[in-house]
């Protein structure tokens, strides 16, 4: 029996296994490269939809289906296709139309499974489209008949993303979906039970792994409920502080090749899972 066999180890992106100038180290390559040598299976989940994971694929060539928009899809990038999804209520959309209407000046896109359709543009939008390379997809509201899988809103001021919080999360349509804080400043709403940590237990399952055998680490508030599902849960030394008190460890930054020096410590027997 090979070393990592009936393990599966799930990283986060951005933050996480990418360093800060958005590139994956020779280190964490290697590392990746050895694990799934060893009969591991690595992937990722992230909010990300699988138009912008395309190159992160080719470079890491995961040996699972991986996990995309913060916990809404399944993908296989071998058969170019969804494994599962799970669209917005009727209530989420009516969300992002009252968002529209109180908050003149922030940034609202819909993500279906193949686009990311920008509703309202503003910095926080050209910036995101800038890190991604997508294109500039506006549409109206009445103009999109795919199922919308989230809603990102986005602005630049983070004091903006706050009374968006408190606007959403007491309004009487809430308890109909979910949100959560995907980066500085991009707020969601997702559907009802969805998540990160709610994606990993469903690839486990998919692929026939124990919940005990995964393992995941992550930095930001999107990534708490994944550290916490796994059998072996991980926040970078970059994390916000919500996800390292949710972790069983802290490893190093992702600056410092974080995906190795947890191989690394699983190969050495420092971690057991």
């Amino acid at each position: 029996m090979k070393k990592f066999e009936g393990m599966l180890f799930c990283t986060d992106l951005d933050g996480t296994l990418y360093a800060s100038d958005k590139t994956v180290s020779k280190q964490n390559l290697d590392a990746i490269e050895y694990f799934k040598a060893e009969g591991g299976l690595f992937t990722f989940i992230t909010g990300r939809v699988p138009k912008t994971s395309e190159e992160i694929c080719n470079v890491i060539k995961p040996n699972a289906p991986y996990g995309c928009i913060n916990g809404g899809g399944i993908y296989d990038p071998l058969r170019k296709k969804y494994l599962w999804s799970m669209s917005l209520p009727r209530e989420g959309l009516t969300l992002a139309e009252e968002v529209d209407a109180r908050f003149p000046g922030m940034g609202i896109q819909y993500n279906t499974e193949q686009n990311v359709y920008f509703m309202r543009d503003n910095e926080a939008m050209v910036y995101f489209r800038h890190v991604t390379g997508l294109p500039n997809l506006s549409r109206g509201y009445d103009e999109i008949t795919e199922p919308v899988l989230k809603v990102v809103f986005g602005h630049e001021d983070e004091a903006q993303i706050e009374l968006l919080q408190r606007f959403l999360n007491g309004h009487p349509k809430a308890d109909a979906v979910d949100f959560i804080r995907s980066e500085r400043t991009l707020y969601e709403i997702l559907p009802k039970g969805v998540s990160k940590g709610m994606l990993l237990y469903k690839l486990a399952e998919l692929l026939g792994v124990s919940k005990r055998k995964t393992i995941a680490v992550g930095d930001y508030y999107n990534d708490i409920s994944m550290i916490r599902s796994a059998g072996l849960g991980f926040a970078v030394a970059n994390a916000v502080e919500d996800a390292k008190a949710a972790a069983d460890y802290v490893t190093v930054g992702n600056n410092d090749h974080a995906i190795a020096a947890i191989i690394n410590g699983l190969d050495e027997g420092i971690y057991k899972i």
